[in-house]
């Protein structure tokens, strides 16, 4: 795919996919006072919304990211929880948090799997459907 076909098809586009009950679904937004583009430094944040539409509660673990740049650069992201947590969704709650990923070109993808402990005595795999960062062709 050329830039130009990622920067008009996939621009700012998330992701949504339901996993064992449980929905997530990203939004991605390109933070321009953040980027240098003469430093090559987009920066990119992400809203993650995990709603537990099941009937069981679910603890998440950990989380797992690929992050694959436009130039095929490939990065795994592992560790435990999101921003520090490792929260409890109720069936029927709606946990939410924010993230930035930064990169050295104009955009690439992230996609993953949270890892959950959910009730009575089981652990799930949650996907997080890929979703795309784009920076603008004016990012300065």
């Amino acid at each position: 795919m050329t830039l130009s076909a990622a920067t008009s098809s996939h621009a700012s586009k998330g992701s949504e996919c339901l996993t064992h009950g449980v929905r997530v679904t990203v939004e991605p937004s390109f933070e321009p006072g953040h980027s240098i583009a003469s430093e090559k430094r987009y920066v990119f944040s992400y809203r993650v919304r995990i709603a537990n539409e099941s009937d069981r509660r679910v603890k998440l673990l950990s989380r797992r990211w690929l992050i694959i740049d436009s130039s095929g650069e490939t990065n795994i992201v592992e560790g435990d929880g999101v921003v520090g947590e490792q929260p409890v969704i109720e069936p029927g709650s709606v946990y939410q948090y924010s993230s930035w990923c930064p990169m050295p070109v104009r955009w690439g993808t992230m996609e993953g799997t949270f890892t959950m402990a959910a009730e009575p005595d089981e652990t799930i795999r949650v996907k997080i459907s890929r979703f795309y960062l784009v920076a603008p062709d004016d990012a300065e």
